[in-house]
């Protein structure tokens, strides 16, 4: 009986593919991202909110997210906070702009809502289609680059320097060999396809540095910590001051097209792709997404997105909703691991940042380099976003270095509507409300 209703809800039969292949899948995704439950605390409690309630946030928006994709969407695709997004919500956001993280959670509600309505209405796809592939590429290696710089500043490898702005840092610091250790072992173990290879550097420097006095041990397992002080804390009045727009904007922007391009990704590798290579129920795998995005801001933590790590458990099989549903149990079952959670030092992490930085950083590869007019505003915005410590001003600068140097070097039928509106936008916040 149960077997049949499991088949009526997941349709495993027709996706050929069983429970326990499911339940594999689910394992092995979970495990590729499970990092992110260290991570995340990690980044948002230096924009002052506390590390449990976030913690506790951070498991419950991914298994809502998880839950809605595989019951609803059912796709074996699982979600969490994004990286890149949680250090633009402390480092650009709350530390860059100076709005308090209340703030910040209501822009990523706002984000997600507005996310939500684009698919309902199914505009999504007029959007996606109408920014140039070249600025798509930037932005996400400018991402990446975004995250390597706050991982070489956290382990502090570079440092603040007055004369140059930025410099090496002492590298006999226990912090800085831990945190090129852990980036070093991530790295290879990646390479040797060992499933969970993050994790495992992660928990790996947390222990070295424990055995020789440099970290504390705070426990491994407890009741959940509470979630009140981010719970329904976020501030929505807040979060619609003028020179919000774009905060909202670039969590939206960045979302979209992370989720849309993570989608497809982990469709066409597990073959779910119709004859037309299209995504069927791409409309309730979008509104997933935007739905987890809102409840995790109520929740306290930054935008939910779905997970390229997906394909880990595609690659094991996953074809269905289940994995997604799989993933959901083992975040809820992680939240009794808080004490583990918070003995993870800062330098721990930053080894697994500058690993998904080379991976988000690899898009740079498939921009037209022989075109300038195409390589120049991706390079500005993948540059812009590190040195300016913003994913939005990236974000911008690249909008507007696009429009304008296709206009100048008379190739403005290369613009669409969408962009030579974004790009006089963004000109005019630099110019009148900066």
């Amino acid at each position: 009986m149960l077997k049949r209703l499991i088949d009526n809800q997941f349709k495993l039969v027709e996706h050929k593919t069983d429970v326990k292949t499911e339940v594999i899948a689910g394992i092995t995704t979970f495990l590729t991202m499970a990092y992110i439950i260290f991570v995340n605390p990690s980044i948002l409690s230096e924009a002052g909110m506390d590390y449990g309630a976030v913690f506790v946030a951070t498991c419950l928006a991914a298994a809502v997210g998880c839950l809605i994709m595989g019951l609803w969407a059912n796709y074996p695709i699982a979600q969490a906070p994004g990286m890149g997004l949680n250090a633009f919500f402390t480092y650009g956001v709350v530390l860059g702009m100076g709005y308090t993280w209340e703030a910040a959670l209501g822009a990523v509600f706002f984000s997600g809502f507005i996310f939500f309505l684009l698919s309902i209405f199914k505009i999504r796809e007029w959007i996606i289609n109408s920014i140039p592939l070249s600025l798509r590429l930037g932005i996400a290696a400018g991402i990446g680059l975004f995250l390597a710089m706050i991982a070489l500043k956290n382990a502090g490898i570079v440092v603040a320097n007055d004369a140059t702005y930025v410099a090496l840092g002492d590298l006999s610091e226990p912090a800085a060999l831990y945190a090129l250790l852990g980036f070093f072992v991530i790295t290879a173990l990646a390479y040797l396809k060992v499933t969970g290879a993050v994790m495992i550097g992660i928990l790996g420097v947390t222990v070295l540095a424990m055995l020789l006095g440099h970290n504390e041990f705070g426990g491994f397992m407890s009741m959940p910590p509470s979630i009140a002080p981010t719970f329904m804390a976020l501030d929505l009045v807040g979060a619609l001051d003028v020179a919000m727009l774009s905060v909202i904007f670039a969590f939206l922007f960045v979302d979209l097209f992370d989720t849309s391009g993570t989608l497809v990704g982990v469709a066409h590798k597990g073959g779910l792709l119709d004859k037309d290579g299209k995504l069927p129920r791409i409309g309730r795998a979008m509104m997933a997404d935007s739905g987890a995005s809102m409840a995790g801001a109520v929740l306290g933590t930054s935008t939910t997105t779905s997970y390229i790590e997906s394909t880990a458990g595609i690659a094991s099989g996953g074809r269905t909703g289940l994995t997604a549903v799989v993933v959901a149990v083992l975040f809820l079952i992680s939240l009794f691991f808080a004490p583990l959670a918070g003995s993870i030092p800062a330098y721990a992490t930053a080894g697994a940042l500058l690993y998904v930085a080379v991976l988000m950083a690899g898009s740079l590869a498939h921009a037209n380099w022989d075109d300038p007019t195409d390589a120049a505003p991706v390079l500005i915005a993948a540059l812009a976003m590190p040195l300016t410590f913003s994913i939005a001003e990236g974000i911008a600068l690249g909008f507007i270095s696009y429009a304008a140097i296709k206009t100048l070097s008379g190739r403005f039928k290369d613009l669409n509507p969408a962009v030579i509106v974004l790009a006089l936008l963004f000109a005019g916040k630099f110019l009148f409300l900066d």
